[in-house]
């Protein structure tokens, strides 16, 4: 059974030398890659060049990727050639596609005009003291998992911050529909800290609740296994 995990944050470039991240560091997803090759799976592994990583070692392939539109790129041709897909990487909501002084988005344009325009600078001037930055959405990845493979198990990851248990539970429900998946791991961000990551494993018959990252991994690895 081929596995294939992503782990870490996307990065989406301003212009060549300033980028818009997040702050995952890939733990979650080392310890999955980690946990499933012990148990003797073939893992492929997509991150990024920050996030931590496993060590070398037989039955790991890593893939290096920066923003959404290289994670979509690599990973379809990846999912339709493995088994199982546990995507728990933090991908970028939005990407940059203009940044300007305030002045001239105050000067009475068409806001749409700016929807159109491109920063054509290797480093954009610092000289305003303000900036305003246009970010249009990127693509789901997970929703366009099961249209690359409908037979692949998918397992999604959901983060959000500072909700009651049923919100975070309703809101994982809603994506294991909507995504076809297998399995949803619901957490919040104020359940994380150095020594806790406390998620619910959410399926369709019901859920899990796990403390650790490496429970986590752990219960993955035996829903995988059972299923």
């Amino acid at each position: 059974m081929k596995i294939l995990i992503t782990s870490g944050g996307t990065s989406e470039a301003i212009d060549r030398v300033r980028a818009i991240t997040n702050q995952s560091t890939g733990t979650l997803g080392k310890i999955m890659a980690e946990t499933f090759l012990k148990a003797g799976f073939e893992v492929t592994l997509v991150t990024t060049k920050a996030a931590v990583k496993p060590e070398a070692q037989a039955n790991l392939t890593i893939h290096e990727i920066t923003n959404v539109a290289n994670l979509k790129n690599t990973l379809e041709p990846l999912i339709k050639t493995h088994d199982v897909f546990i995507h728990s990487m933090a991908v970028s909501d939005y990407t940059p596609i203009y940044m300007t002084g305030i002045e001239e988005v105050a000067d009475g344009k068409d806001v749409h005009e700016f929807l159109q325009k491109e920063n054509k600078e290797t480093k954009i001037s610092s000289k305003d003291d303000y900036q305003v930055l246009f970010l249009k959405k990127t693509p789901k990845i997970i929703s366009h998992v099961k249209e690359w493979n409908p037979a692949i198990a998918l397992i999604g990851f959901k983060l959000l911050v500072d909700v009651s248990v049923e919100e975070l539970r309703s809101v994982a429900e809603k994506s294991l529909a909507s995504n076809h998946a297998d399995m949803i791991v619901a957490n919040d961000l104020t359940d994380i800290k150095a020594n806790q990551h406390k998620a619910y494993l959410v399926q369709k018959e019901g859920y899990m609740i796990a403390f650790t990252k490496e429970e986590i991994a752990k219960k993955v690895l035996a829903f995988v296994t059972k299923n």
